[in-house]
């Protein structure tokens, strides 16, 4: 990966539009007080970043959300979004194998199967590629687990790890969310112990699987503020990446796509057509993995686009 060459290209290259007037010079601004309210700051990115988080929504189209929703509208204004982003397919689970294997084994297409035989994937992941990860489930009732929970709230095709074969460390890094104020991921964000690669999966109300997405909106209102007040975002060493599964079945699968980090400019609307393999694809280039996997080989890299 020629990461200063793609630094150098940047902004330069890619025509970005903003939701509130145009922007020039990306990495031009100073970082000072990274807060809730303006968490992007458009300073200059980092060589690779040492944590991604990735966080998913789930069933909602771009019309649904920008706009309808106005924390996640804020956040395009303060940070930024991919204006042509769409998902890969129906329903749910595919979706979280093309976002982290760039593939879709013909066991898992078309399907939203439990972990099993028959319902599995043998590809390297971007959980194997990295020297840490994790997955923080909310509401999931033990580590791994590989079964819905009796109360619908939790569901292991929203983790995606449980279904690789070959993956190592589930048992220990595939783990229940906790709550704003004490559990594993508040824990990793205060400790400095975020992992290289974070997957963030809300429960069923929290991701709008069932339907609420003002409960989605709620959620990220009160969980990305913590992630922003943490040390390993506010010394620009972490990108936050939200996005949905799928849409609602009616609107082409175009779904939002938010970039959160100090180095993206405040108002960024990219209207290049990216996909969920563009941001597998650009989630493996700023962490410095030279082989990204699958298809996104050969997807259109966001990060030239949010300035990362």
């Amino acid at each position: 990966m020629l990461i200063h060459s793609r630094i150098a290209a940047g902004v330069a290259a890619v025509v970005i539009a903003t939701l509130t007037g145009a922007f020039s010079g990306a990495g031009a601004h100073a970082a000072t007080n990274l807060t809730a309210a303006a968490p992007c700051a458009g300073t200059a990115a980092p060589a690779h970043y040492q944590h991604v988080i990735l966080i998913m929504e789930e069933n909602h189209s771009y019309s649904q959300v920008m706009g309808p929703e106005p924390y996640q509208t804020s956040l395009a204004k303060a940070c930024g979004v991919a204006a042509d982003y769409t998902a890969i397919s129906y329903p749910s689970l595919p979706n979280y194998i093309a976002l982290t294997s760039g593939t879709i084994p013909a066991a898992i297409a078309g399907h939203d199967c439990l972990p099993s035989k028959t319902c599995d994937s043998s590809s390297p992941s971007i959980f194997s590629q990295v020297s840490s990860w994790k997955v923080f489930a909310e509401s999931m009732p033990g580590n791994c687990s590989t079964k819905n929970s009796s109360n619908g709230l939790y569901v292991p095709r929203h983790t995606a790890a449980p279904y690789y074969t070959t993956l190592q460390g589930c048992a220990t890094d595939d783990v229940p969310l906790g709550t704003t104020t004490s559990g594993a991921l508040v824990s990793a964000l205060s400790s400095g112990d975020l992992p290289e690669f974070s997957l963030i999966a809300p429960d069923t109300t929290d991701d709008a699987h069932g339907g609420c997405e003002n409960c989605a909106d709620a959620w990220l209102k009160t969980w990305i503020p913590k992630i922003v007040a943490s040390p390993a975002y506010q010394n620009g060493s972490t990108a936050i990446f939200i996005t949905y599964d799928s849409d609602n079945g009616s609107a082409g699968n175009h779904v939002p796509a938010f970039v959160i980090a100090p180095s993206v400019v405040p108002g960024t609307c990219a209207k290049s057509a990216f996909t969920h393999y563009s941001l597998l694809r650009t989630e493996e280039d700023i962490l410095g993995i030279t082989t990204p996997l699958g298809n996104a080989a050969t997807a259109a890299p966001m990060e030239s686009a949010f300035n990362l």
